[in-house]
Protein backbone atom coordinates (compact mmCIF):
# COMPACT_ATOMS: atom_id res chain seq x y z
CA UNK A 1 0.00 0.00 0.00
CA UNK A 2 1.67 3.00 -0.92
CA UNK A 3 1.21 6.30 1.28
CA UNK A 4 2.49 8.68 -1.51
CA UNK A 5 -0.23 11.24 -2.76
CA UNK A 6 1.98 11.10 -5.90
CA UNK A 7 0.91 7.56 -7.26
CA UNK A 8 -2.25 6.37 -8.10
CA UNK A 9 -2.48 4.01 -5.64
CA UNK A 10 -3.30 6.03 -2.60
CA UNK A 11 -7.06 7.07 -1.70
CA UNK A 12 -6.81 10.73 -0.56
CA UNK A 13 -8.73 11.81 2.59
CA UNK A 14 -9.19 15.30 3.94
CA UNK A 15 -8.52 18.82 1.26
CA UNK A 16 -6.59 16.07 -0.78
CA UNK A 17 -9.68 14.69 -2.23
CA UNK A 18 -10.35 18.05 -4.23
CA UNK A 19 -6.73 18.25 -5.75
CA UNK A 20 -6.61 14.39 -6.96
CA UNK A 21 -8.00 12.19 -9.51
CA UNK A 22 -10.34 10.94 -9.60
CA UNK A 23 -11.97 12.57 -6.74
CA UNK A 24 -11.64 16.40 -8.40
CA UNK A 25 -15.03 14.93 -9.71
CA UNK A 26 -17.36 14.71 -6.73
CA UNK A 27 -17.86 18.31 -6.67
CA UNK A 28 -19.14 18.57 -10.31
CA UNK A 29 -20.99 15.18 -10.05
CA UNK A 30 -22.72 17.29 -7.06
CA UNK A 31 -23.75 20.37 -8.74
CA UNK A 32 -24.92 18.98 -11.96
CA UNK A 33 -26.79 16.21 -10.47
CA UNK A 34 -28.29 18.97 -8.11
CA UNK A 35 -28.99 21.21 -11.46
CA UNK A 36 -30.93 17.98 -13.18
CA UNK A 37 -32.95 17.98 -10.10
CA UNK A 38 -33.67 20.88 -10.09
CA UNK A 39 -34.34 21.38 -13.29
CA UNK A 40 -36.99 18.36 -13.48
CA UNK A 41 -38.63 19.19 -10.54
CA UNK A 42 -39.31 22.78 -11.55
CA UNK A 43 -41.13 21.37 -14.93
CA UNK A 44 -45.13 19.90 -14.41
CA UNK A 45 -44.26 16.09 -14.02
CA UNK A 46 -46.30 14.93 -16.75
CA UNK A 47 -46.25 11.78 -17.99
CA UNK A 48 -45.26 10.97 -13.84
CA UNK A 49 -43.33 7.59 -13.92
CA UNK A 50 -40.59 8.75 -16.27
CA UNK A 51 -39.79 12.05 -14.73
CA UNK A 52 -40.66 10.11 -11.20
CA UNK A 53 -37.63 7.92 -12.11
CA UNK A 54 -35.28 10.82 -13.34
CA UNK A 55 -35.84 12.18 -10.07
CA UNK A 56 -35.64 9.07 -7.90
CA UNK A 57 -32.13 8.97 -9.99
CA UNK A 58 -31.00 12.34 -9.49
CA UNK A 59 -31.74 12.33 -5.57
CA UNK A 60 -30.23 8.31 -4.81
CA UNK A 61 -26.59 9.14 -6.32
CA UNK A 62 -26.89 13.24 -5.07
CA UNK A 63 -27.49 11.56 -1.39
CA UNK A 64 -24.65 8.56 -2.12
CA UNK A 65 -22.24 10.66 -3.95
CA UNK A 66 -22.21 13.10 -1.18
CA UNK A 67 -21.88 10.79 1.56
CA UNK A 68 -18.83 9.01 -0.27
CA UNK A 69 -17.37 12.16 -0.36
CA UNK A 70 -17.73 12.89 3.56
CA UNK A 71 -16.41 9.34 4.07
CA UNK A 72 -13.13 9.96 1.84
CA UNK A 73 -12.97 13.67 3.34
CA UNK A 74 -13.08 11.95 6.47
CA UNK A 75 -10.56 9.37 5.78
CA UNK A 76 -12.80 6.41 6.89
CA UNK A 77 -11.58 4.36 3.54
CA UNK A 78 -8.37 3.87 5.53
CA UNK A 79 -6.43 3.27 2.37
CA UNK A 80 -7.95 0.01 1.76
CA UNK A 81 -8.08 -1.50 -1.88
CA UNK A 82 -11.63 -2.85 -0.74
CA UNK A 83 -12.32 1.16 -0.62
CA UNK A 84 -11.07 1.31 -4.30
CA UNK A 85 -13.36 -1.29 -5.64
CA UNK A 86 -16.47 -0.08 -3.95
CA UNK A 87 -15.58 3.40 -5.74
CA UNK A 88 -15.34 1.66 -8.54
CA UNK A 89 -18.45 0.12 -8.09
CA UNK A 90 -20.89 2.48 -6.71
CA UNK A 91 -19.31 4.89 -9.59
CA UNK A 92 -20.40 2.79 -12.29
CA UNK A 93 -23.81 1.77 -10.95
CA UNK A 94 -24.13 5.70 -10.51
CA UNK A 95 -23.21 5.78 -14.80
CA UNK A 96 -25.72 3.21 -15.66
CA UNK A 97 -28.29 4.41 -14.00
CA UNK A 98 -27.87 8.27 -14.67
CA UNK A 99 -27.54 6.97 -18.22
CA UNK A 100 -30.87 5.15 -18.23
CA UNK A 101 -32.46 7.90 -16.45
CA UNK A 102 -30.74 10.72 -19.52
CA UNK A 103 -32.17 8.34 -22.16
CA UNK A 104 -35.50 8.16 -20.81
CA UNK A 105 -35.70 11.86 -19.93
CA UNK A 106 -34.19 13.16 -23.62
CA UNK A 107 -36.67 10.89 -25.38
CA UNK A 108 -40.22 12.28 -22.61
CA UNK A 109 -38.42 15.85 -23.99
CA UNK A 110 -38.72 15.26 -27.64
CA UNK A 111 -42.06 13.09 -27.28
CA UNK A 112 -44.31 14.80 -25.08
CA UNK A 113 -43.14 18.15 -27.08
CA UNK A 114 -44.17 16.63 -30.45
CA UNK A 115 -47.35 15.21 -29.27
CA UNK A 116 -48.85 17.53 -26.64
CA UNK A 117 -46.95 20.57 -27.57
CA UNK A 118 -45.58 22.76 -24.00
CA UNK A 119 -44.74 25.98 -23.26
CA UNK A 120 -41.28 27.52 -24.50
CA UNK A 121 -40.29 27.91 -20.97
CA UNK A 122 -40.70 23.95 -19.82
CA UNK A 123 -39.38 23.08 -23.21
CA UNK A 124 -36.16 24.75 -22.38
CA UNK A 125 -36.37 23.59 -18.90
CA UNK A 126 -36.25 19.78 -19.96
CA UNK A 127 -33.78 20.05 -22.55
CA UNK A 128 -31.62 21.74 -20.21
CA UNK A 129 -32.29 19.00 -17.27
CA UNK A 130 -31.31 16.63 -20.78
CA UNK A 131 -28.18 18.16 -21.45
CA UNK A 132 -27.16 18.27 -17.62
CA UNK A 133 -27.96 14.90 -17.08
CA UNK A 134 -25.68 13.52 -19.82
CA UNK A 135 -23.46 15.90 -18.44
CA UNK A 136 -23.35 13.91 -15.11
CA UNK A 137 -23.49 10.82 -16.66
CA UNK A 138 -20.01 11.66 -18.61
CA UNK A 139 -18.93 12.99 -15.21
CA UNK A 140 -19.47 9.50 -13.37
CA UNK A 141 -18.04 7.64 -16.58
CA UNK A 142 -15.08 9.17 -16.08
CA UNK A 143 -14.59 9.22 -12.68
CA UNK A 144 -15.46 5.50 -12.99
CA UNK A 145 -12.49 5.07 -15.32
CA UNK A 146 -10.01 7.14 -13.08
CA UNK A 147 -11.48 5.13 -9.89
CA UNK A 148 -10.78 1.71 -12.31
CA UNK A 149 -7.27 2.83 -13.09
CA UNK A 150 -6.40 3.44 -9.25
CA UNK A 151 -8.09 0.36 -7.87
CA UNK A 152 -5.75 -1.53 -10.44
CA UNK A 153 -2.23 0.11 -9.21
CA UNK A 154 -3.21 -1.22 -5.58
Amino acid sequence: MATNTGQMGYLPRGGAIFCTIPDIFYLPELVFGGLVLSLVASTYLYPYNPQAYVISVAIFCFVITFLWLLIFACGSHHNRSSWARADVAYHGFAALLYLSASVLLAFITIFWDQTIGRDALTYKLDVAAVVFSFLTTLLYVIHTIFSAIRWKSF
